[in-house]
């Protein structure tokens, strides 16, 4: 177990590298952050860090730079997360607040958080399975025929042609209309209708994937831009959706990517998780905000929702 002291520097060091890039040495250390100790001191603390793999030496001669190790135990160790400023929540609020459909709400906030973090932001769909019917409405294509369309708690809207075994006159299909949704309204669809919740239920969007030119990923790139093409690589990255608005942080090697982080969150409407958010990045990356950012979002698109 570090101490205080030891941790201050490693959180330092994090700081550092997340803000200029270059690899941090003990005396810009004492010169940036007052640590009150002499740079000798410092250099033992860092030699400690390092045998206990929370930071390496890129280079001889150079400066320490954090490890997946290091990135961890600063994230597990933050004092707090960087809220988001009064003038940001009114901004989140109004941008997501325009949204006329589950698409629109969807695609604004892939675009807000990517511009909120400057990573790619990748968002899940409300799964069909967590959600529970609000109305059904049928729609006669032809006399033995007709177009269901769900909506549900959550905004989606769903649709499905109906072969009916025999003619239909409209007033049975009236009738059958009202008897479904008193009979549904309120359900969840993972326990009504099979057929319905298996479509689309794992579509995923993503966007800011210019942020990626950034050269943190090195060799790593390749296997991040692939991930972004397979809808269940980032189902898996986001993680299980453990409830409105936790918050998980997955660095280094426990997303299967080198180089990579991803910050994610459920979201939902009456304290229940409906889906997920959340942004890929690189390892070197501004946790604090970046937490914040995911966890202000999630919050705002619950709201919305719960008011759809």
């Amino acid at each position: 177990m570090l101490d205080e002291r030891k941790l201050a520097v490693l959180r330092a060091i994090v700081e550092d590298y997340v803000s200029t890039t270059e690899p941090v040495g003990s005396k810009s250390l004492v010169d940036r952050h007052g640590l009150d100790v002499s740079p000798a001191t410092i250099r033992n603390d860092m030699a400690v860090l390092e045998e206990q793999g929370f930071i390496a030496q890129p280079h001889t001669s150079a400066g320490r730079i954090p490890t997946d190790k290091g990135y961890r135990l600063f994230v597990d160790r933050l004092t707090s997360i960087k809220p988001m400023s009064a003038a940001e929540r009114r901004a989140i609020e109004t941008f997501l607040a325009g949204a006329y459909s589950l698409d629109d709400i969807v695609t604004r906030t892939v675009r807000l958080l990517a511009q909120l973090t400057r990573q790619v932001a990748v968002v899940q769909y409300p799964s069909l399975s967590r959600s529970a019917v609000r109305h059904i409405e049928l729609v006669a294509l032809s006399p033995q025929r007709v177009l269901l369309v769900l909506i549900t708690d959550t905004g989606r809207v769903e649709q499905a042609a109906v072969d009916l075994p025999d003619a239909a006159e409209p007033e049975s299909i009236a009738h059958l209309r009202a008897v479904l949704n008193a009979c549904l309204d309120g359900h969840k669809l993972s326990d009504l209708l099979d057929s319905l919740a298996e479509r689309h239920e794992e579509r995923v969007v993503f966007g800011g994937a210019a942020n990626l030119a950034a050269p943190d990923f090195g060799k790593g790139l390749r296997d991040v831009l692939e991930a972004l093409e397979e809808q269940v690589v980032l189902m898996r990255l986001l993680g299980e959706a453990a409830g409105p608005p936790v918050l998980t942080v997955r660095i280094g090697a426990e997303t299967g990517l080198q180089g990579a982080s991803v910050v994610s969150a459920a979201y939902g409407a009456g304290g229940h998780a409906v889906a997920k958010l959340g942004v890929l990045g690189p390892t070197r990356m501004d946790y604090p905000s970046t937490m914040g950012a995911v966890r202000a979002v999630a919050r705002y698109v619950g709201q919305i929702l719960g008011e759809s």
